[in-house]
């Protein structure tokens, strides 16, 4: 391609805010995916939540407000892949007609190929990045763009979606088998790999909750993956209180780690503390205060208080709860992994590894 053919590209492709590059697609992008999720999936859970617990009090205009609460919690989770969606397309700055069409994009691809696995979050984001960009490519380009960028823009991302959303799929069936493997082995090195994994994926652009829900996660296995959750998510609070200060505490420590996704993709090391202190907090869980948590609450953490509610749930069924059950959900969700994490950071500054605005928001 001659010079002046690049150039006449590159100016065409500046004028439609279209810029390949790994930032905008692996810290933009995550950033609004991030914030998706959030607005979706993690609020209706802890919707969800609190109107569970308010239903049990037989009040009457306590339960009427669990019912609202407990729908409004439902559809906020029902169109997660949409939420996320139009994450991502308002972080790469797409047109209005193309942000709306990646809602379409985000919802089926969060969906798909259906039960008893689908994609999730990582299929919406991989989608709708290429339905966006091809969207933002013809936007405005021709006197018909009301019917040429919705084509453009949702045929993209449904084939897209068709060809890559499968293989996601069976990666996260074999990331949920592997965890459930990881549960049969003594439960210190269980502790160990569950909280480490689960963590991680916890932060990561997947759900972590969806994972511990499809394998049926319980028991103290259920316990090392709450604490691996946890671990992230008080673990980058405190962290990072430096850059970010009471407002970073709350949205990550009550919110999502998954904010820190595009502070990660620039400085991996920064991941390094909130996992250490997992993979103390994971033993501590199963061997210490054998604590326990089912399904969705065990890859929760402390959104929402949504993880250590579950476990209280959990254990009060298996008819465990007692007073060390209760100083070990304070120490293995709260004090531990602001402390380890905290420490590991400190450590880490000290060598030079972390600088102050590596885990600005």
């Amino acid at each position: 391609m001659s010079t002046d053919k690049k150039n006449a590209l590159k100016s065409f492709l500046d004028k439609k805010n279209i810029n390949i590059s790994a930032k905008v697609y692996f810290v933009d992008a995550m950033g609004g995916m991030a914030q998706g999720l959030f607005a979706s999936l993690l609020i209706g859970t802890i919707l969800s939540t609190i109107a569970k617990y308010l239903g049990m009090t037989n009040i009457g205009v306590l339960v009427t407000m669990a019912h609202f609460l407990g729908s409004a919690g439902k559809m906020a989770s029902l169109i997660t892949g949409a939420a996320i969606g139009v994450g991502i397309a308002s972080a790469l700055k797409a047109p209005m007609l193309v942000m709306a069409c990646s809602a379409a994009v985000g919802y089926f691809a969060n969906a798909y190929p259906g039960q008893p696995y689908a994609a999730g979050p990582l299929g919406v984001f991989v989608a709708v990045i290429f339905a966006v960009e091809f969207g933002k490519f013809v936007s405005k380009e021709t006197k018909v763009d009301i019917l040429v960028t919705p084509v453009v823009t949702l045929g993209v991302g449904y084939l897209v979606a068709y060809l890559t959303c499968p293989a996601i799929a069976v990666a996260m069936n074999w990331l949920g088998e592997f965890i459930n493997l990881a549960t049969t082995l003594h439960p210190f090195e269980m502790g160990i790999i569950v909280s480490v994994v689960v963590g991680i994926i916890l932060t990561l652009p997947i759900s972590s909750a969806a994972i511990c829900a499809s394998i049926g996660i319980a028991g103290i296995a259920g316990g090392a993956a709450l604490a691996g959750c946890c671990a992230q998510m008080v673990g980058f609070a405190i962290a990072s209180f430096r850059d970010n200060k009471w407002g970073g505490v709350v949205s990550q420590g009550i919110g999502t780690s998954m904010l820190q996704m595009p502070n990660i993709c620039r400085h991996p090391q920064i991941w390094i503390p909130a996992t250490l202190a997992s993979a103390v907090t994971g033993p501590m869980a199963t061997m210490l205060f054998k604590l326990e948590c089912n399904g969705v609450s065990a890859g929760m953490g402390t959104c929402g208080l949504v993880g250590p509610i579950g476990c209280f749930s959990a254990m009060t069924e298996s008819g465990t709860l007692g007073t060390a059950a209760w100083i070990g959900m304070v120490v293995v969700c709260l004090i531990a992994p602001a402390l380890l994490s905290l420490l590991f950071s400190e450590i880490m500054r000290k060598l030079g590894w972390i600088k102050d605005g590596y885990m600005k928001l």
